[in-house]
């Protein structure tokens, strides 16, 4: 590592001669390797992007220009050059660095992300700043060929060839293949076609054939047919890009000199590059999939390391139920956005290939399929992130729950999700949700429970959510029947005194040790929405105080649900509300998080007795 020693910041790598960046590029790729078998992280991404990271900040002016990284699973080589690559060592631990870009952790970060396909609206909103300033820099934004399903990728592409600023859009074409094009008469080319020459005379032969319009459009079209020949650019042409590529994005001379033509080439400006996912771990180059997030792991083998799991986890207890489901109802059909492993689709799609849609990266889309295959009869399920929803807040309101479409929403990562950090905490879907007419909401308390709920929202003629955390149960044995639960109706789970703890969702457990201590009544409330009016009402008769417990944001959320039944009753027992903070939460240990927030046993202990001592 005589190379990547020496460098901490852009300014020092642009130092090197460029004979001298492969090998740095060698000793990059290594301590990826090496940093993430023991950190764990984002892999096979990040391999492939080693390259292109080098020739980025070594042709570009960083951090006045700004480099958008799209989603960010492929950064880290990007903040190993920018100062931070002895913090590699703390990546997505408590109080460490985070796994994606953060504009609060360097100036190096010009977007912070987490979520995909958003970097080209973002670089050109930076790009129109520096036109409105008055600024020479550059805006450059790197997405990859599956964030270039998502419409706002293609809104803001749209956007973007109209507008007279400086922007380079690079696409990271690592997975989709959109052309086989690559190698030397490709690279070449895209050397030619990226030059000041080419493109002088290019823009100086369409100023000169204006007035004859005959001899402009042929031109136009012999152009388009020599570049069609080697480049499927037409689109990205069409809609205002001067398109280069595809190159080899592991070819640092090809990628060094196209960059620098481009770079002082004016207008927006599209760079197509070709790179391979785990490029030099033969594991992860074999396996992309499996090693694209990864557990800490032996580097010689490639093999990770596991915990032995008492219990199965939840999106395991999804995957067994759809699988079953659709066993018994043909009309079951399974869709994601672009999360099949993520969200357990795996098994599904292997055995009802015909009944599974993975939409791409196109959450909005996702839900509107639904609803349209539930108006002619279907029953479909869109297994989805809770924060990934998110981005699908209108469909859900006008296109499934207006017409009250009975679509099952298998929303995972519910509540705090620990090291990918606060892009991907699912804390708000029970405040989001709840406000919406004609939903049925339901949060499991444990794997057995999670099954019940899936089956019930599945036969309920109307739009329903089931969410669950990340990560195992608690242990609970598993019927195999598909059962379902009565609606609206919650169980009480521990009798006591004078505190009544209403719980929703896999916090129960928790509840239960602390109600020991407290001698409180644990009622698992199941049910988010209808609630269990009767129940919370009679809770409120017998006991002096009602405390709300739920792994979601409590602005809004099923306490604030509580306390207005309770007002809506007249009734005046003192309510103590816990849930998450109104602050996002950084990433971190989960268990970690949750104490911090006051939702271990300790926690839930000290607010009870503290509100009893104000009462």
């Amino acid at each position: 590592m005589s190379l990547l020693k020496k460098i901490q910041t852009p300014a020092q790598l642009r130092q090197l001669p460029e004979h001298d960046l492969p090998q740095l590029a060698t000793e990059l790729r290594n301590f990826l390797v090496d940093t993430l078998s023991r950190t764990g992280g984002h892999f096979a991404s990040n391999l492939g992007v080693v390259e292109l990271t080098i020739a980025l900040h070594y042709v570009f002016n960083t951090p006045e220009d700004r480099l958008v990284w799209d989603v960010g699973h492929q950064s880290y080589s990007h903040k190993i050059l920018t100062e931070r690559r002895d913090a590699m060592s703390s990546l997505r631990q408590d109080g460490g660095i985070a796994g994606f870009p953060k504009r609060s952790e360097s100036t190096y970060d010009s977007f912070g992300v987490g979520h995909s396909s958003t970097s080209i609206s973002a670089a050109l909103g930076m790009a129109v700043a520096s036109r409105q300033l008055g600024l020479p820099r550059k805006s450059v934004a790197i997405i990859g060929d599956g964030a270039m399903t998502a419409g706002m990728a293609f809104e803001a592409l749209n956007h973007a060839g109209a507008q007279d600023v400086n922007l380079l859009v690079i696409l990271n074409d690592n997975d989709m293949s959109i052309s086989p094009n690559v190698g030397g008469l490709s690279n070449y080319l895209a050397k030619i076609l990226s030059s000041p020459f080419y493109t002088s005379v290019r823009q100086g032969s369409k100023e000169f054939l204006r007035p004859i319009p005959p001899m402009r459009e042929l031109a136009r079209r012999t152009e388009e047919h020599v570049k069609g020949m080697v480049a499927p650019g037409t689109l990205f042409e069409e809609l205002g890009f001067n398109y280069i590529g595809p190159i080899d994005g592991h070819d640092l001379p090809t990628l060094l000199t196209t960059l620098k033509n481009m770079r002082a080439l004016e207008g927006p400006q599209f760079l197509h590059i070709v790179t391979k996912k785990g490029k030099g771990y033969p594991s992860a180059e074999d396996n992309p999939c499996v090693y694209h997030g990864v557990t800490a792991f032996d580097p010689k083998t490639g093999k990770m390391v596991t915990k032995s799991a008492k219990a199965p986890t939840y999106t395991q207890i999804f995957s067994d139920w759809l699988c079953d489901m659709a066993t018994q109802d043909e009309r079951l059909i399974g869709i994601t956005p672009a999360m099949r492993e993520g969200s357990g689709l795996v098994d599904f799609s292997e055995l009802f290939p015909k009944r599974y849609f993975d939409v791409g990266i196109a959450e909005q889309h996702s839900v509107t399929f639904a609803a349209g295959l539930a108006c002619d009869g279907l029953k479909p399920v869109v297994a989805i992130y809770s924060s990934f929803l998110q981005r699908a807040y209108d469909q859900l309101i006008h296109d499934v729950a207006l017409q009250n479409l009975p679509v099952l929403f298998a929303i995972d990562r519910a509540g705090i999700v620990g090291a990918d950090g606060p892009t991907h905490s699912g804390n708000f879907d029970l405040t989001y949700l709840r406000c919406i007419p004609n939903m049925l909401i339901m949060a499991p308390a444990d794997e057995n429970e999670c099954r019940q709920m899936l089956t019930t929202g599945f036969k309920h003629e109307g739009p329903s959510a089931v969410r669950y955390p990340r990560g195992c149960g608690v242990g609970v044995p598993v019927e195999k029947n598909l059962t379902t639960l009565p609606i609206g109706k919650a169980q009480i789970r521990r009798e006591g005194h004078k505190v009544a703890l209403l719980v929703f969702g896999t916090l129960l457990t928790t509840a239960l040790s602390a109600a020991e201590q407290l001698d409180a009544t644990v009622i698992n409330m199941r049910f988010v929405k209808p609630l269990d009016i009767d129940l919370i009402r009679q809770m409120a008769q017998q006991h002096d105080l009602i405390v709300t417990i739920e792994e979601n944001v409590i602005m809004g959320g099923a306490g604030s649900a509580i306390n207005e039944c309770l007002q809506a009753h007249a009734d005046s027992t003192p309510i103590l509300n816990l849930g998450l903070p109104d602050h996002f939460l950084e990433h971190g240990n989960t268990t970690t998080l949750l104490t911090q927030c006051g939702l271990d046993t300790n926690g839930i202990v000290h607010s009870v007795t503290k509100y009893l001592n104000l009462l």
